[in-house]
């Protein structure tokens, strides 16, 4: 086929793959483009746009999951014979939008090829404690038959939150029972926050750059999001102030202990003017602290300064112990609590009874602290090897983590990370370009590095190549 006419700008903000959906989207459906007709392939239509193939890749994945395109093994890409027409409606969810959010979380599990996930947000399987996992499993089948095919109760189970609430005593929490509840992962506990406390139209400050899953759920609920820039110690503070002045958030989102995906903790005084500010505005602020046990000697919380008023804390064990188990948990005041567990039982009827039976397990013999302390190791031997690699080959690092497993790092002279995305293509590797991790899509030169998959021939091959490449911009 003839090129299509496109007008593809990377300077707008706007992500590459939107524009490359909106713009074939509208000439099928005006029939500008015909029904049967080829497309360019992925290679020729990313050499027309002097675009990397990646976004291409994503355009023709969405095009073809909306029916209005059909790839053809060996062949290549037709417009569908019958697209469907626009349903109409009122409701206050996007439906492009939340397509958007939930593909930028897709490309951790489906990139094309066998290629190294360098911006995974995974701990890699050998790292886990499997066997402790599998003796846990077995134990929760002997000794538990009722959690193999009964309902979770709505709370969650008792002796898992009896765990968590060791766990935020430890931190300076002061909680009881009530104060607590077990989620289907943080995101879970997230999403009911998000589905409880707002409403369309609502304004909410988050974290620039921040957590993409968060900003989907967000704008599926038609809530505005303002971004607040995350400095090395926290939230940027007068940026914070001067935003105040301007708008009246619900909720601020804030990710305490190695930041998604700066890798950034509060600091104190940090942390102490986010709750002056949250007394004297009258908003909450959620506190997503997923990676604490990433933390073997705890920082100050927002939580136990505040002990539960203005505060929402949110953890959950999927990032270290099991993705697939998907524990989370919700810790606030008890109205609160009683409130969020009506939205859960009402959205999903309850947890996984099984999987909390075997979390409890796990936390009760000791088998996740004796885990927590080789997986801690692990992370800190592999996320000083990654930052001493980038900065040989001559890359910036935001702030030199730590802990976490990630590394938020850019290449000098080069202001839109996408241009990293399509050389690492070229290598072998998959990046999530750095306007996945920003509000609003906005373009961004850093690029979220998992310190774990550094290590890899195919990822220093890579940071040669773009310290090679950097060397020949001009200056």
């Amino acid at each position: 086929m003839n090129a299509l006419p496109l007008t593809i700008d990377g300077a707008t903000g706007v992500p590459l793959t939107e524009q490359l959906v909106d713009q074939i989207e509208t000439m099928i459906r005006s029939r500008r483009v015909l029904a049967g007709a080829k497309l360019p392939s992925i290679r020729q239509l990313a050499a027309e746009q002097r675009i990397s193939r990646f976004p291409v890749i994503e355009a023709y994945d969405r095009l073809a999951s909306r029916g209005l395109i059909q790839p053809k093994h060996g062949s290549g890409f037709y417009v569908a014979n019958h697209v469907e027409e626009r349903e109409g409606g009122s409701g206050n969810c996007n439906p492009r939008l939340a397509e958007e959010e939930s593909n930028q979380i897709l490309q951790q599990f489906n990139y094309p090829g066998e290629t190294l996930k360098l911006s995974s947000g995974f701990v890699p399987e050998f790292w886990r404690d499997v066997d402790g996992l599998t003796q846990a499993i077995r134990q929760a089948s002997r000794m538990d038959v009722s959690s193999v095919i009964d309902y979770a109760i709505p709370h969650g189970d008792t002796n898992l939150r009896q765990q968590v609430l060791m766990r935020l005593n430890a931190l300076g929490i002061g909680a009881d029972l009530p104060n607590v509840m077990l989620t289907t992962g943080a995101s879970q506990a997230l999403d009911l926050v998000v589905r409880y406390m707002l409403k369309p139209g609502d304004t909410v400050f988050v974290e620039d750059p921040g957590y993409y899953n968060l900003f989907g759920l967000l704008k599926l609920q038609g809530v505005r999001l303002v971004g607040v820039p995350r400095l090395a110690n926290g939230p940027d503070i007068d940026v914070a102030e001067e935003l105040l002045k301007q708008h009246k958030p619900k909720l601020f989102f804030i990710n305490t202990v190695f930041q998604n995906p700066t890798a950034t903790t509060v600091a104190p005084q940090i942390a102490f003017k986010l709750l002056q500010l949250a007394t004297q505005h009258g908003f909450t602020l959620v506190e997503d602290d997923i990676y604490a046990d990433f933390q073997a000697v705890p920082t100050q919380r927002l939580a136990s300064l505040d002990q539960l008023d203005r505060v929402i804390y949110v953890g959950g064990l999927s990032k270290t112990l099991s993705s697939s188990l998907r524990i989370g948990y919700l810790a606030a005041n008890r109205e609160l609590v009683k409130h969020l567990v009506d939205v859960k039982v009402l959205t999903s009827l309850g947890g996984t009874r099984f999987a909390e039976a075997v979390a409890a397990s796990l936390l009760e013999r000791g088998t996740y602290r004796k885990y927590l302390e080789r997986l801690r190791k692990r992370v800190r031997d592999s996320l000083s090897s990654a930052v001493q690699t980038l900065e040989e080959h001559g890359w910036d690092v935001f702030d030199e983590p730590s802990g976490g497993n990630f590394v938020w790092a850019k290449v000098p002279g080069i202001d839109d990370s996408n241009v990293l995305v399509d050389e690492a293509l070229k290598l072998g590797v998959t990046l999530a370009p750095g306007s996945y991790y920003r509000p609003n899509g906005e373009t961004s030169p850093w690029v979220r590095i998992n310190s774990a998959y550094a290590g890899d021939k195919r990822a220093k091959r890579f940071f040669e190549h773009m310290s090679e490449k950097s060397l020949s911009l001009p200056s």
